[in-house]
């Protein structure tokens, strides 16, 4: 999830046609459309102990049916321009459904300028990317990269009548679209697409890391004597980590039903600072790019840190290999870049997040912060049958 961007009057349109009804906040009570299912209600969801149960758009209710649909697509590389990549290119389950590249690289071989950011427990996130306040629904988020020209991930612009055709031509799909949207005519639509993936994405819950089944008391002792020392200096007011990245999701912008408002915040952490004045190298400028306000220069949203072990490299682009290098970064309270086009003294940026001021740790306790947020990592979730490869049997 990169938050590329698509022309305004293309994604419009996009949106109209694959929705055609009106967008509602997650868990709003926006009438459902015609050949909708309604079976949110008696959907179970396997919520992992402590976890609240996700908000899910009303006039998108949740079905298994719809969730089945929606792994056959994420997994299809129908749905690029040359049939060779698919959402999961991108987003891998065994890195946690990010990747492994600083950088993404789209279908023609674009470097994008962000990297693909992690899809656990994505339910849970009021807006999605990195740096798009407005971009909070999934639906129509995943037009983005279907659609999108700038940069190019799936590259399907001016194709969709040919993508429907496509799948249309699959014969697994005319039952699975059938059970997902019973009562429609013809079923393969841009709108059911979106919608299935959706579900799909809804239902990726990982909760049951060593730090887990710990807590939750299910194995005591799962985690390290290291691992619980660097909890209690993650969660301390010496280093400050968890006011970014806090709670079951391990981040500051979160949202369930029955909460009161959904919590949004971006944050700066003073990665660069190219001008002296806390500029961030174009086109990665966080909410700046969006909202064009300078107080939102380099303003980023914060990741969950859940799985963050088998998701390097880091930051929105990239630029640190390492949690070790993570820890520095903001042990330092900001980066500083000594040569090339990039240089400048992030902890000295004006723009910077006021609480990321920089702490002092000995290797030790290094050592053990690392070895917590390697804890976080759930190894059932990266393996999990359920969200792998559906085509694997079949093709």
């Amino acid at each position: 999830m990169r938050s590329p961007r698509l022309g305004l009057l293309s994604l419009i349109v996009l949106v109209w046609a694959a929705t055609s009804v009106v967008v509602a906040r997650p868990g709003s009570q926006t009438a459902a459309p015609a050949g909708s299912t309604s079976a949110d209600s008696s959907f179970a969801w396997d919520l992992p102990a402590g976890f609240p149960r996700p908000n899910v758009p009303s006039d998108n209710p949740i079905s298994n049916a719809k969730v089945a649909l929606g792994r056959h697509l994420f997994y299809d590389t129908r749905l690029s321009l040359d049939g060779t990549f698919a959402c999961a290119t991108c987003h891998r389950q065994d890195r946690a459904f990010a990747d492994d590249k600083a950088r993404g690289v789209g279908v023609t071989g674009e470097v994008h300028p962000r990297g693909s950011m992690s899809l656990a427990n994505i339910a849970y996130a009021p807006v999605l990317t990195w740096a798009n306040p407005a971009q909070h629904r999934l639906e129509s988020q995943a037009l983005v990269p279907m659609f999108g020209d700038d940069p190019i991930e799936l590259g399907l612009a001016g194709k969709q009548q040919e993508l429907l055709a496509r799948l249309a031509a699959e014969p697994i799909y005319g039952g699975l679209f059938a059970r997902a949207f019973p009562g429609v005519a013809s079923p393969i639509t841009l709108g059911n697409i979106t919608n299935a993936i959706a579900s799909f994405q809804r239902v990726l819950l990982s909760g049951g890391s060593p730090y887990d089944r710990d807590r939750s008391g299910q194995r005591p002792r799962a985690m390290s004597s290291s691992a619980q020392r660097g909890e209690e200096m993650f969660f301390s007011a010496r280093t400050e980590c968890s006011r970014c990245h806090r709670g079951f999701y391990f981040s500051s912008a979160v949202d369930y039903a029955g909460k009161d408002a959904p919590e949004v915040e971006f944050h700066n952490t003073g990665l660069y600072n190219v001008d002296g004045e806390g500029a961030y190298p174009s086109p990665n400028t966080g909410v700046h790019a969006v909202s064009r306000n300078q107080a939102d220069m380099g303003r980023f949203k914060a990741p969950t840190l859940r799985n963050i072990a088998v998701t390097a490299p880091y930051m929105h682009d990239g630029s640190l290999a390492t949690l070790e290098q993570v820890v520095a970064h903001y042990e330092r309270g900001g980066r500083e870049v000594t040569t090339g086009p990039q240089q400048g003294d992030g902890a000295r940026s004006r723009l910077k997040s006021p609480f990321v001021t920089g702490f002092e740790l000995t290797p030790q306790e290094r050592a053990d912060l690392i070895a917590f947020l390697e804890s976080l990592t759930d190894e059932a979730f990266l393996r999990d049958e359920r969200f792998a490869n559906p085509w694997t049997a079949v093709r």
